[in-house]
């Protein structure tokens, strides 16, 4: 059996009996005794008490028993599920639950509206969430639009913000609502005819048979699904100002046109580093169409368990990088190994160090920016201060036109702040600008 299949059905259990799914810590707790771990060995692996990890395996145990009608422990627990899922004994469409095979391609045609009985999900390219940061906020934003069946959203924010990470946590927590969730991660899979191949479980490449669009609007219309595309930018132009799609991939701009514009009840996320042109033009009075975009964090909890020391040091730590979680994550590794975790040394250098990993990072972002942009940014460093418009067009050699288009385009990036009427970079690229590429 496989971990997914496992976990699959011990959610369904659990959310059963409770009515909640399980969490992450949950599942690498399922996952650890899966693979024979001690209570000891999977607190460490997670950074957590020992002691609290067999009080949660306990609850797990008892809440399992409790459906199962037999007595579950440590030394029997991968065996029993595994032996429950193999004898079917979860199988009841207007009793409990149904479970939904991961493969399963074969959609229920009497639909009841408490009870889905058969799914359809593909989250092989989805994260796995170890550790999530408290978005509570734009979680409860994003939980409301899915609610109210807006059609459009797009996840927006730069790199290591978290953007997957909050919409994985919601469909972790709300798994049982869809009757098909599929997560495409467009830098490993960029056909659109993939997805729509996928739904309708068809053979073709000709995606755009009007035949076929219609099946798979049919489909959205019927069945309650959920689809994200991860990593959109990768559709778009490098060199190029933001949200412009490569020729081949055209054909993404009318899909998501059709997405807005045909009724349905289903939802396709967007998670990207750069807002698309049509998130820009479409009327949002008129279409169902919404951008979340994700800013810094603003409090310590990324910090927890990291082995830093000084917790009154710590949001210092967190303003400094912006809140960006990854980079503070990754910050944080090089506190603990050359700082031997004093949060306050580090600060007392008075610099913002970028790792290799976020030089990489910020490497990538740079090599997207089309020429006009690179001088924007370039300008704006020379100037060292929060320049206007007038400013940045007297310095520059461009017209007006390119000089709007670069300075929404780095925003649409979101590289630049812009604060009474004045733009200045971002302080962690401003300060790769400079110390890595010598601009």
């Amino acid at each position: 059996m496989t971990v997914n299949k496992f976990l699959q059905f011990v959610d369904t259990l659990v959310f059963t009996e409770t009515n909640e799914h399980l969490n992450d810590l949950q599942k690498n707790i399922v996952q650890g005794l899966l693979n024979g771990e001690s209570y000891k060995e999977i607190a460490e692996h997670k950074d957590y008490d020992e002691g609290y990890i067999g009080d949660l395996s306990r609850k797990l145990y008892k809440i399992l028993s409790k459906h199962l009608k037999e007595d579950i422990n440590k030394h029997n627990f991968s065996w029993t599920i595994e032996r429950s899922v193999n004898s079917q004994l979860i199988n009841i469409v207007n009793g409990n639950i149904s479970h939904c095979p991961n493969n399963s391609q074969d959609f229920s045609q009497n639909k009841n509206k408490n009870f889905i009985n058969q799914c359809y999900q593909n989250l092989t390219l989805a994260p796995e969430i170890i550790k999530c940061c408290a978005r509570e906020g734009e979680f409860n934003i994003l939980n409301n639009w899915i609610c109210n069946q807006i059609r459009l959203i797009s996840v927006l924010g730069l790199s290591g913000m978290g953007k997957s990470y909050l919409v994985k946590r919601f469909i972790d927590l709300n798994l049982g609502q869809f009757e098909v969730v599929i997560w495409k991660n467009l830098r490993f899979s960029s056909g659109l005819d993939e997805v729509i191949n996928e739904v309708l479980n068809i053979k073709t490449s000709d995606f755009l048979k009007k035949s076929d669009v219609c099946k798979f609007f049919d489909i959205l219309k019927d069945k309650k699904c959920l689809i994200i595309f991860d990593n959109v930018e990768e559709l778009f132009i490098s060199g190029e100002f933001a949200g412009q799609f490569k020729p081949e991939f055209c054909e993404y701009q009318n899909f998501f046109k059709m997405m807005t514009e045909i009724e349905h009840q289903s939802s396709l996320i967007l998670i990207s580093q750069e807002k698309c042109t049509e998130m820009n033009s479409l009327d949002k009075e008129l279409y169902p169409v919404k951008c979340l975009e994700l800013s810094g964090l603003n409090n310590t909890e990324i910090l927890i368990n990291m082995g830093l020391k000084e917790e009154e040091c710590w949001l210092n730590l967190v303003n400094l990088y912006q809140g960006n979680p990854v980079y503070l994550q990754d910050i944080a590794v090089l506190i603990k190994e050359f700082y031997d975790g004093k949060v306050s040394n580090f600060l007392a250098e008075n610099q913002l160090i970028i790792s290799q990993e976020v030089s990489r990072m910020l490497t990538l972002l740079y090599n997207r920016l089309s020429p006009q942009e690179k001088e924007v940014i370039c300008a704006i460093n020379k100037l060292n201060k929060p320049v206007s418009r007038e400013e940045l067009s007297s310095y520059l050699n461009l017209s007006s036109l390119e000089l709007i288009n670069s300075l929404k385009s780095l925003k649409s990036r979101y590289l630049l702040t812009q604060i009474n009427g004045n733009f200045d970079v971002i302080p962690v690229f401003k300060e790769y600008v400079i110390n890595f590429l010598n601009i």
